[in-house]
């Protein structure tokens, strides 16, 4: 159990990290008030850049979500008591895999038994 103590408190710390990065990516995300200048095609040349900056900041942004997301619920499972069991099967999830992914929710055969769909949700096989 001090060992779920150390993965917790490397939780909390990631949640806080994560959403730092949120706060930051969003922050990123306000239109500037300067124009760029000197490309003959102005503004078109612009639009695409920002579309272009847009779309990979928003793909971050959900994987940070994402991230954010697996770390809660790992969070919430700890304070119901029920954290390092499998989701799926409810047995222990390794202790290897939990240091090497706390958030981990799946012991490694259930995620063996899974793949992604088209909207990378796990289902399983």
């Amino acid at each position: 159990m001090a060992k779920h103590t150390e993965l917790h408190e490397k939780l909390k710390s990631e949640k806080t990290e994560l959403l730092e990065k949120i706060e930051q990516s969003r922050a990123r995300g306000q239109p500037s008030a300067e124009g760029r200048e000197g490309s003959p095609f102005g503004k078109r040349e612009e639009g695409a850049d920002e579309a272009s900056e847009l779309e990979k900041r928003l793909v971050l942004e959900k994987r940070l979500i994402e991230s954010l997301n697996d770390v809660e619920h790992a969070l919430e499972k700890y304070e119901a008591g029920t954290y390092g069991l499998c989701d799926a099967c409810g047995q222990a999830i390794e202790e290897a895999r939990l240091e090497a992914i706390p958030q981990a929710s799946l012991c490694m055969s259930c995620k063996a038994s899974r793949v992604q769909d088209a909207r990378g949700e796990w289902v399983p096989k």
